[in-house]
């Protein structure tokens, strides 16, 4: 079938459903303003449905999924993922819900790295790092967005232009991210991107994910597989030490489904640095393609996140620092470890650890990583 995409303009209310004649309902796009930012200009929300029902909601501020609608067991369709209801919430919060993140995920020990012989200094705003780009990462940039007719399904691509020394990277650098929701319920992130002068990239998806569609309850209930056999251990400032170690026999053995909460609070030293789950898993079989590489299950309500990537690495992080100072969507306060992520990217400080898998980005080359969130459920 030839999808045809629908814009909403904001003549039109948004809260209708519009399909063209050649087209199933279901599968379609609606555009509607998502608030004003600081400086005056518009934010947007792009609605993403497939004939299954699913719903997604992303954003061209910070090109954010900012809701995942999907089914549990008796088919009630409940919101998965944290966030706000505008974007004034995305503009002064801290958390990265849902949010793109670049020009590199995860952290740089003491905010420097040399590519090239030169030594570059990044905004330094977590302790002595700099931390998912820094203040002012993609995370924080309004994107542009342009809707794009595909046979997979419904689907938008943002683009941003990060100028050379932004956030204190070297090159211009032309990044997009494409969503695309699939009629098996599954939501394909593509990443792209290329620079005029060699730079580091690692880019990644901040969603916080609660699968039993309750933002007040915890996720130490819910079951997680991550399949690799060795992580990288931390400094106490959670930067990698360049090791690689095995996870048999520690809490971060995940390699088949476990709960979360089972071995949460051991005694354990890389545990209380992060006060809980904030680690990198080396991924197995690596070798650039998509492979399915985790997977979360919420016995509750029986819903199943399948995590697919070309990424050597996943960052998975238990939500410890939530602690009800964020209030969200419909004004629930987002409290401690009610919601986790599952982060696919290469590894933390990788610019700083030449055994790690490389980050340079070199003129004339493009930088392409595709993560897939694929849901169904377990009756």
């Amino acid at each position: 079938m030839k999808l045809s995409i629908v814009l909403v303009s904001m003549a039109v209310m948004s809260a209708m459903a519009f399909c063209q004649p050649n087209q199933k309902a279901g599968d379609m796009i609606e555009k509607e303003a998502f608030g004003k930012l600081p400086d005056g200009r518009e934010a947007y929300l792009y609605t993403l449905e497939n004939k299954s029902g699913m719903v997604v909601k992303v954003s061209d501020y910070g090109a954010t999924i900012v809701s995942i609608f999907v089914p549990d067991k008796s088919g009630k369709l409940e919101d998965v993922t944290f966030g706000y209801d505008n974007v004034s919430g995305y503009a002064n919060g801290t958390q990265f819900f849902g949010a793109t993140i670049g020009r590199y995920a995860n952290r740089i020990a003491r905010g420097t790295f040399t590519l090239d012989g030169k030594v570059y200094h990044l905004p330094i705003n977590n302790g002595l790092n700099s931390l998912h780009g820094g203040p002012a990462g993609f995370y924080k940039q309004l994107w542009t967005a342009e809707p794009v007719e595909t046979k997979e399904g419904p689907s938008v691509k943002f683009t941003y232009v990060s100028k050379d020394g932004e956030e204190g990277y070297p090159g211009t650098l032309t990044a997009t991210v494409t969503f695309t929701l699939t009629k098996d319920n599954a939501l394909h992130i593509h990443y792209a991107a290329k620079t005029d002068k060699p730079t580091v990239v690692n880019l990644t998806n901040h969603s916080y994910f609660n699968l039993s569609g309750d933002p007040t309850k915890s996720i130490l209930d819910e079951e997680l597989m991550i399949n690799a056999k060795d992580y990288t251990p931390v400094d106490t400032t959670q930067i990698p030490t360049g090791k690689i170690l095995p996870v048999a026999k520690t809490p971060m053995d995940f390699r088949k489904l476990t709960v979360i909460g089972s071995r949460i609070n051991d005694d354990s030293e890389q545990l209380k640095i992060g006060h809980g789950y904030d680690l990198n898993w080396v991924l197995n079989d690596y070798n650039k393609k998509v492979r399915k590489v985790a997977e979360l299950y919420d016995p509750s309500s029986g819903r199943v996140l399948d995590v697919y990537t070309d990424q050597p690495g996943i960052q998975f992080y238990s939500g410890n620092f939530l602690d009800g100072s964020q209030v969200g969507k419909k004004g629930i306060a987002y409290k401690f470890r009610t919601a986790l992520c599952l982060e696919t990217q290469h590894y933390p400080d990788s610019p700083n650890e030449p055994k790690f898998p490389s980050t340079t980005l070199l003129p004339g080359k493009t930088y392409q990583t595709t993560t897939i969130f694929k849901f169904s459920v377990k009756k």
